[in-house]
C-alpha cells in the first residue's frame, strides 16, 4: 500500500510539474496582476526565511549557552560550531534574499 502511494505521489508530482511546460505559451510582457504577484511572494519567501532562520539561530544560541552554562570548560568546544551554525543558518536567509531580488530585478 505504501508503495502505491508513493508511486502516486511521485506521479502527480511530475504531472504538476510539466504541466506548465506543456501548457506554456509564447508571451509578451508580464502584466501587472504577474507582477504583484512575484513581489508579494518575494516578500513573503523572504519573511518565511527569516522568522525560520530567527528560530533556528534563537534555538541554536540558547542550547550553546546552556552547555556553557552547566559546563564552563567547554567554552571552546562549544562556541565555534555554534558560530559556524548560526553563519549556516543565515546563509540560507541571505539566499533566499539573493533568489528574491534576482526575480524582482528580472520584472
Amino acid at each position: 500500500m505504501r508503495k502505491t502511494v508513493r508511486i502516486a505521489v511521485i506521479a502527480a508530482l511530475f504531472t504538476l510539474v510539466l504541466a506548465g511546460v506543456a501548457m506554456a505559451q509564447e508571451g509578451g510582457g508580464l502584466d501587472s496582476s504577474v507582477k504583484s504577484m512575484i513581489a508579494l511572494s518575494c516578500g513573503l519567501g523572504i519573511a518565511i526565511a527569516a522568522f525560520g532562520g530567527a528560530l533556528g539561530q534563537g534555538k541554536a544560541a540558547a542550547a550553546a549557552i546552556e552547555g556553557i552554562a552547566r559546563n564552563p570548560g567547554a567554552y571552546q568546544k562549544v562556541f565555534t560550531p555554534m558560530i559556524l551554525g548560526l553563519a549556516l543558518i543565515e546563509s540560507l536567509v541571505i539566499y533566499s534574499l539573493l533568489i528574491s531580488f534576482l526575480l524582482v530585478f528580472k520584472l
